[in-house]
């Protein structure tokens, strides 16, 4: 049974953004530091690459009592056991991947809007990414910033644990945890950080 307490950093992957450094090192480091909670999201990787980066990272983030998620590929959550599928807003319908997934996987979901976050929350998903929150390349096409009065409709509006995205920093981790965001997610925050171990602890530290 997956613990359904979820950690309230969530730290999603992108191989591209760690200044050439080795994804594995990088994931390894913010698990040495506390993230408990890590999405592999690398969108461009054919099946195989995937799965082989998946077997790597899996044993590290289990050893740290961590949730694997995988970004969108339910066939391969089933096949290799992780915890979680993260879903698009362009995915399989939350109630056709909880039927295949059964209960005890957790099913996180992607949303843009109050009404994407009650949709979500309506078809079964265990908790939602919202956002862009702040403004930051990576959710630019998206549109505008949603900004913390969204977020803050969001949370009034919904039981869900939702995670805020989008431009996030240790200075706006109070103000959105303030409107009643469960966490944040993120990847640059850790992944482009000069040390990882540091930036990782800066974050769990503002949101403790």
């Amino acid at each position: 049974m997956v613990p359904r307490i979820l950690p309230r950093l969530y730290l999603l992957t992108d191989r591209h953004q760690t200044h050439q450094r080795p994804l594995i090192s990088v994931v390894s480091q913010a698990l040495e530091a506390g993230a408990r909670m890590v999405q592999i999201r690398e969108k461009d990787l054919e099946t195989p690459q995937l799965i082989d980066l998946t077997q790597q990272l899996t044993p590290l983030i289990t050893q740290h009592q961590g949730t694997v998620f995988l970004n969108d590929r339910v066939d391969l959550v089933l096949a290799l056991d992780a915890d979680g599928v993260h879903l698009r807003s362009d995915s399989l319908p939350i109630p056709v991947a909880r039927r295949l997934l059964g209960k005890n996987k957790l099913i996180g979901v992607s949303t843009h809007s109050v009404e994407d976050v009650r949709q979500a929350e309506v078809a079964g998903a265990d908790f939602v990414v919202l956002g862009p929150i702040f403004e930051t390349p990576s959710k630019q096409i998206y549109g505008p910033p949603l900004g913390l009065h969204t977020l803050e409709l969001a949370c009034k509006e919904n039981h869900l644990p939702i995670f805020a995205i989008g431009g996030i920093t240790p200075k706006q981790v109070p103000a959105v945890l303030s409107v009643g965001a469960h966490g944040i997610a993120v990847i640059s925050a850790i992944l482009q950080a000069r040390c990882i171990q540091d930036s990782t602890r800066e974050l769990l530290s503002q949101l403790s």
